[in-house]
């Protein structure tokens, strides 16, 4: 005789906290951004994009998802790389489940090699191996050989499971979350249904606009601009007022921000309050400065009051 649904067992609620982790511009965002629906996470192909920590959670019928987005595993060569490291490291730790993103389309590199030391040291969660982008090789297989011997320690693998993904192509998303939630301890849901992230609108916001200084210049300028919000009002129903300070670190980097004319910055200041509008869904009136503080990635106390306060992931 088939049971019926009430003799069936309930199926237990699961919530926890998912931390994404590899090496820079492996996807991490880029999935956490696909997960959610919506951005929260901002991309680009330049490294060590995302800075800090990003919380964006999914509530699902029978699981509550928070990802942990992290800064990418690198070796760190200023005060702002090393808060970088520690966020993501601090990440592991508070973890219920790991997964460890590589990128297929190239071979492992040292930083590659440096998060698999991390994760044999740090994790004692259970972890999954993303192997992403498989929609840019011809054999994803092949291209994850070297990623699952790397993940190899006294003849075995220090993950559970290796799911072949493309982030962004949708490969795989379905199985690495049906993997995530089924390692998720049983537990009532941490936030309401309807929670996305804890970003707060002036970290987005500044974040948004760093987004497009990382879009509209090259070299080394994009890695040591830091953006303040100085100002985040709702003037009214329909208008958001943002001011915000872009930081550089030598005059020269001001002058290609700012561009012939001011023209670099207007396109800037566009993009980026294009971006917010439609986030907010609210007319913004976006005010940018661009100001010079020297060398601020080596030095403790600026990057603490650029918002990177190491002492908070200790």
């Amino acid at each position: 005789m088939e049971a019926t649904d009430a003799e069936r067992p309930a199926v237990p609620f699961r919530a926890g906290f998912v931390a994404l982790v590899g090496r820079p511009n492996t996807g991490k965002s880029t999935l956490l951004n696909a997960y959610l629906g919506q951005k929260v996470a901002i991309v680009s192909p330049k490294p060590q994009t995302t800075r800090t920590i990003i919380r964006g959670a999914i509530t699902l019928p029978h699981a509550q998802v928070i990802f942990l987005d992290t800064p990418g595993m690198h070796r760190p060569l200023h005060r702002l790389g090393e808060y970088m490291v520690a966020a993501a490291r601090r990440s592991i730790q508070d973890a219920d489940v790991v997964v460890w993103l590589v990128d297929l389309t190239v071979p492992p590199n040292e930083e590659d090699r440096l998060m698999a030391e991390v994760l044999e040291e740090k994790c004692q969660v259970p972890l999954l191996l993303a192997l992403n982008k498989a929609d840019a090789v011809s054999d994803p297989e092949e291209a994850g050989r070297p990623y699952r011997e790397l993940a190899m320690r006294d003849g075995r693998p220090i993950y559970q499971e290796a799911i072949v993904l493309s982030a962004l192509q949708g490969m795989g998303r379905q199985e690495l979350l049906d993997a995530i939630v089924a390692r998720l301890p049983e537990s009532p849901p941490y936030y309401p249904e309807d929670f996305l992230t804890d970003q707060p609108l002036r970290v987005i916001a500044a974040e948004w606009i760093r987004e497009q200084v990382l879009h509209f210049t090259r070299q080394e300028v994009p890695h040591g601009v830091a953006v303040v919000v100085e100002e985040y009002k709702e003037r009214s129903a329909d208008l958001t007022y943002i001011a915000a300070t872009i930081y550089v670190e030598k005059e020269t980097h001001k002058e290609i921000l700012l561009g012939r004319g001011g023209q670099m910055l207007k396109r800037i200041g566009q993009a980026a309050r294009e971006a917010l509008e439609a986030y907010l869904g609210t007319r913004v009136y976006l005010d940018l400065w661009v100001k010079v503080r020297k060398n601020w990635r080596k030095h403790r106390q600026a990057v603490k009051w650029m918002g990177y306060d190491i002492t908070q992931l200790t």
